[in-house]
């Protein structure tokens, strides 16, 4: 053999071997980047831009934002996406008449001690992360009529929730709970 063809296939080698080590090692930087050191639960962390798309996305609008209460945002199970994410948002204000759902739509805010079914069950499932969330309100104390939810999406397999992001509010306590779950 030549040295110049030994020179070409020695060549291709370490650069196959350099293309194979460059995944490994990004390999190995993914898994601790979103398995360990990267994706971890974050408590009390959340800023008002990071809440702003809650009072968005249920019509009130973010500029009623007073402060952040409290906020909890999960580790992320990568492939599948099982989180949990809650807040509690002060706001300035909102009256009645801008919950009231006066035509029924299924678009809307709901009294809390009058729900349809499938949202009754959406709401006993938040109760499953009490012990996770102690700040948030217990089931016992939504289920009040000082409460209004606001039902973002409800995903059920067989017939029981298995994924639900929910927007309550207290008019009178002028707070916002933002609850997001799916497992």
């Amino acid at each position: 053999m030549n040295w110049k063809k030994i020179r070409i296939i020695s060549r291709r080698l370490l650069t196959i071997w350099g293309g194979i080590s460059l995944l490994c090692l990004m390999i190995i930087i993914g898994y601790l980047y979103f398995w360990s050191l990267g994706n971890t639960n974050r408590e009390d962390k959340a800023k008002k831009s990071d809440v702003r798309f809650v009072l968005n996305r249920c019509g009130l609008g973010d500029q009623r934002i007073d402060t952040v209460l409290k906020s909890y945002n999960s580790a992320r199970l990568l492939l599948l996406g099982d989180h949990l994410d809650a807040y509690a948002i002060k706001i300035t204000g909102v009256t009645l008449k801008e919950l009231a759902n006066e035509d029924n739509t299924t678009t809307g805010w709901y009294r809390m001690d009058s729900l349809p079914p499938i949202l009754d069950e959406a709401v006993t499932f938040v109760n499953r992360w009490q012990n996770t969330i102690l700040w948030f309100p217990e089931e016992k104390r939504l289920r009040t009529k000082d409460f209004y939810v606001f039902p973002v999406s409800i995903y059920i397999v067989g017939l029981e929730p298995n994924g639900i992001e929910l927007i309550f509010i207290n008019p009178d306590e002028k707070t916002v709970y933002y609850f997001s779950a799916s497992m």
